[in-house]
């Protein structure tokens, strides 16, 4: 069965995504040969993106934060428009991401569960008080709240620190709910969050990844091909 049968059979479809749904707008993947992590910095940027290192060289961390990490100007490449497309016509029921990038929102999905968070989020570490990606974009050395004088952080999920319940719990619902799964863009080497797919118990399970993973072998169908590639030429009915 293609992946076209699959999605017209469908009416719960989740998309659960990782890095490479958001390479095609130009923001850099982390494991790939190119990818951050094979990158020079003083430090590897497993560390720097820690909540340790975060509170312990802040002024190290917002410098790589706002070199990497902030592609503002990034946009919805046809993966995202095709995933908002299935929600809009009433096939897909939520997605699931592991990016920070805000571009599944961009894209006008609305039931979008940010697994690490969002870069377009951020929040003074003592007030609480909002300050957009902007904010932080544009200022310089550490970034303090202009009300308190705090610093403020991105409200993404850093190394050592745990999921969001709440947006886990909808996630999980979502996933353990569909009829179609479609993981794409991940290399499924990312915990927790690569175990969800272990929820799943509908119909159809599909993989479209560049590279080969663990998770090939349990597959109804996978595509070593670009996600945007293969998702533009899905007809939505």
């Amino acid at each position: 069965m293609t992946l076209q049968e699959m999605i017209d059979k469908s009416k719960r479809i989740v998309f659960f995504g990782g890095a490479g749904v958001s390479t095609e707008s130009g923001i850099p993947d982390f494991r790939s040969v190119d990818g951050l992590y094979h990158q020079k910095y003083d430090y590897p940027p497993e560390q720097i993106l820690s909540h340790t290192f975060f509170y312990e060289h802040t002024d190290d961390f917002f410098n790589f934060y706002r070199d990497k990490m902030l592609a503002l100007d990034a946009k919805p490449n046809a993966a995202h428009l095709k995933v908002a497309e299935l929600e809009k016509a009433g096939k897909l029921t939520g997605v699931v991401t592991q990016n920070i990038d805000g571009l599944h929102q961009k894209a006008g999905s609305k039931q979008v569960f940010e697994l690490h968070g969002s870069v377009l989020r951020n929040y003074c570490t003592s007030c609480r008080a909002f300050y957009p990606a902007e904010y932080i974009k544009n200022s310089q050395g550490i970034p303090r709240c202009q009300k308190c004088g705090a610093v403020i952080k991105p409200d993404v999920v850093l190394y050592e620190e745990g999921l969001d319940d709440q947006c886990v719990a909808g996630a999980l619902r979502e996933i353990t709910r569909a009829d179609l799964l479609i993981v794409a863009g991940t290399s499924l080497t990312v915990y927790p969050a690569a175990g969800y797919i272990q929820y799943f118990n509908g119909d159809h399970f599909v993989l479209i990844n560049r590279d080969a993973t663990s998770a090939d072998r349990l597959a109804d169908l996978v595509l070593h091909e670009k996600v945007g590639e293969v998702l533009s030429g899905i007809r939505v009915s």
